[in-house]
């Protein structure tokens, strides 16, 4: 009875930990994509703002200097300061948006892409307004999703000063782990990626007709599911690097709040069903998503496992049987050693190894963001505040 309580517990952490283990493996080495991603498009970058004063107008000038040929958008949605003054004296096309009912990005973009319809580009590029691109990338994202009439997807960073805390340094690195390591294990797994919310590139014959009017507070996790659902994988080309600035330690607990509340509700109603219609379809992109969505977030996992291995160690030690440990400890150990191989190839310029030793201190911070979810669960939009400096 005890060892088959052991293998309960045991055998969930060690499924979890497995696949993570397999989307890690597959996901260390770059993607291969052909230099010719099809002729330029016409294309517009839409920038959903609210209240973004502070940086909106460099943003604006940075995409001006890297993609010249590109219809600038600026959607000031429900603003109380300067934002669309600044955007277009920066040279950005400017609507506004005045809804205090329906308050999130979704309902920006949608707001956006009424506007674009009177004259519609060849695609679209969604970048949120405190980001950077790498030159040339919003054309190549572009120009790739009017060949492919599938939405492609940069790669997504945090960026952070020097001389930011070691827990921001391990915050970057996990989105790092997130939506770039295991971002291309899923296309190499199951063909397709998860959109991120920006550096999102669509060709408008889909873009026009896709659910964007929604308060989600993971709009675009959402979004990607159900394209994938209907069929449409989304592409990721990491050769295309979309930054956004880290936010301060106490602004990135209810960043992440937003981030992980979002991805643990939409799991917890989702996985199920992809997977039984992964089952159904025969889909190997679907069956990917949906072991994507069993897996929580790293530090959440890593801080189950730990008390699992102790109660699993616990109930074996009257039965001499190791099974259930050996089965949960193998592929944890895979995952720590892969993890260490990923922060050598990708991350070494963003954390030291002092700090990644660290990471501990960083589960043991984001505990409230989890215990949160169960007793005050974040259900709505909220704007995270810029750090100043």
């Amino acid at each position: 009875m005890l060892e088959l309580l052991a293998w309960l517990i045991a055998a969930p952490f060690a499924f979890a930990l497995s696949y993570l283990a397999l989307e890690l493996a597959a996901g260390l080495a770059p993607l291969r994509f052909s230099p010719g991603e099809g002729p330029a498009a016409a294309f517009a970058i839409v920038i959903p703002a609210h209240n973004e004063a502070a940086g909106i107008a460099a943003t604006v000038a940075s995409l001006r200097a890297t993609s010249p040929a590109a219809r600038i958008l600026v959607v000031a949605d429900n603003c109380s300061d300067d934002t669309a003054a600044l955007a277009r004296a920066a040279g950005a096309e400017v609507v506004e948006r005045h809804d205090c009912e329906r308050r999130g990005k979704g309902f920006a973009l949608a707001f956006g892409r009424d506007h674009l319809s009177l004259a519609p580009p060849e695609a679209v590029l969604v970048l949120d307004a405190d980001c950077r691109i790498t030159a040339e990338g919003a054309g190549r994202l572009t120009a790739r999703a009017v060949v492919s009439g599938a939405p492609v997807q940069a790669a997504n960073l945090l960026v952070a000063p020097a001389n930011s805390s070691p827990l921001v340094g391990l915050s970057n690195f996990a989105m790092l782990i997130k939506n770039l390591v295991r971002a291309r294990g899923l296309m190499r797994i199951g063909g397709g990626a998860l959109l991120f919310g920006t550096g999102m590139a669509f060709p408008w014959i889909l873009f026009r007709r896709i659910p964007l009017a929604t308060s989600n507070m993971v709009e675009d996790l959402d979004l990607g599911l159900e394209l994938a659902r209907d069929g449409i994988k989304v592409i990721l080309d990491d050769a295309v690097l979309v930054t956004s600035p880290a936010a301060g330690l106490n602004a990135g607990r209810g960043q992440r709040s937003r981030w992980e509340h979002g991805f643990l509700e939409t799991a917890s109603r989702q996985a199920g069903p992809l997977l039984a219609t992964a089952i159904r379809r025969r889909s190997r992109h679907l069956a990917a998503l949906g072991a994507h969505l069993l897996i929580p977030p790293l530090a959440l996992l890593i801080g189950l496992v730990v008390p699992a291995i102790a109660a699993v160690g616990l109930l074996i030690l009257p039965t001499g049987s190791y099974s259930p440990l050996i089965v949960l400890l193998a592929p944890l150990t895979l995952v720590m050693l892969l993890l260490f191989v990923a922060w050598g190839r990708e991350a070494r310029e963003m954390l030291t190894l002092a700090d990644l030793i660290r990471a501990p201190l960083y589960i043991v911070w984001k505990i409230p963001i989890y215990l949160a979810f169960f007793r005050r669960r974040q259900t709505e939009w909220n704007r995270t505040e810029r750090d100043p400096n």
